[in-house]
């Protein structure tokens, strides 16, 4: 690869979050210079540098792309809590679009500019027809819209005026993960706990495995221009997927299945609370919508064919070891 950039600099958005915290390691591990673009006031990583931005304001990111000229931008931040569609709209499609014009005025050279996105921006599918690329997109919720409008930031307004990748993550889960805690906590108490969901299917992928897809693919001149699924290969259902954490843990649960009807009324009580301090909830009435789906599946076979992507690691393997963190830093 060649161009005008600092070779073996990378730009990180989303550092101190759960697939840019490891993602961030992988890259300082390997030699990388790594500066975290960070919000003012936002604490400094422990390792590598780090650059203080307003994703609002495109100078004060070009100012940053100019300086550092990176080799690669790894666009990995984004808003998984919010209200309204704005909420979502501040926290990943303007920063996309103003990252992705600092580039474009300041940087077109760069190697890559990866931006991750979701499957959720393509919505569900159904238990016998994973989603691949080729379909079309249609989320269901203001986080899907959201991820789906940021792709058409690079795809219709930067074009071809800078080289970007996108990769659409299935669920993720591994050191690190916050949403799925939760289930581990409960089956550790031997409660292996289902929200109307347990015949519901999902593609899941170890954090690890979409660190690997995010590098490989930003190195790959066959995945310019394009965006790719990221799974561990054969979807599953939440039943199969809670039944490798209770199995993990070495001890039987006792399974509770709640009624579809408890995902509407928690997503209720979440922004109820939202209400009376003003933060934010994971679950809302637009995550209830998330759960409710029969499938949220996918392939990754143009993964593998454009940049040579295989899952390594197995659900299995990925499930003992995320408990073991979990329980090594504490959590449990």
């Amino acid at each position: 690869m060649s161009g005008d950039f600092n070779p073996k600099v990378a730009l990180v958005t989303g550092a101190s979050g759960f697939v840019g915290g490891r993602l961030r390691q992988a890259l300082l591990r390997d030699g990388w210079d790594v500066v975290a673009l960070t919000r003012a006031g936002s604490p400094a990583p422990k390792e590598g540098r780090a650059a203080a931005v307003d994703y609002a304001d495109p100078a004060s990111l070009q100012r940053v792309v100019e300086r550092e000229r990176p080799e690669i931008v790894y666009h990995v931040a984004g808003a998984t809590k919010g209200v309204h569609y704005d909420d979502f709209f501040r926290g990943n499609v303007m920063p996309t679009r103003n990252l992705a014009i600092a580039l474009r005025n300041a940087h077109p050279t760069v190697g890559r500019l990866l931006h991750l996105s979701s499957l959720t921006a393509y919505g569900p599918s159904t238990p016998d027809e994973p989603r691949v690329e080729t379909h079309e997109r249609k989320p269901v919720e203001h986080y899907g819209r959201s991820k789906l409008e940021a792709e058409l930031v690079l795809e219709r307004e930067i074009g071809s005026s800078v080289p970007w990748t996108i990769i659409r993550p299935a669920a993720v889960y591994g050191p690190g993960d916050v949403d799925n805690f939760e289930l581990y906590k409960l089956a550790v108490r031997r409660l292996n706990l289902f929200y109307g969901n347990r015949e519901g299917w999902l593609s899941a992928v170890h954090v690890d495995d979409v660190v690997r897809a995010i590098r490989d693919a930003a190195h790959s001149p066959a995945s310019i221009g394009r965006g790719y699924f990221i799974c561990d290969g054969k979807p599953l259902t939440w039943e199969q997927y809670q039944g490798e954490i209770v199995q993990a843990t070495g001890k039987p649960a006792f399974n509770l299945n709640l009624p579809a009807a408890s995902v509407d009324l928690a997503g209720i009580f979440g922004e109820l609370a939202t209400r009376i301090d003003g933060k934010p909830r994971l679950f809302n009435r637009q995550k209830a919508k998330l759960g409710k789906q029969v499938a949220w599946t996918c392939r990754h076979d143009a993964a593998r064919s454009d940049f040579g992507y295989v899952p390594q690691i197995p659900l299995r393997e990925g499930v003992a070891d995320t408990l073991q963190w979990y329980r090594s830093q504490g959590w449990l």
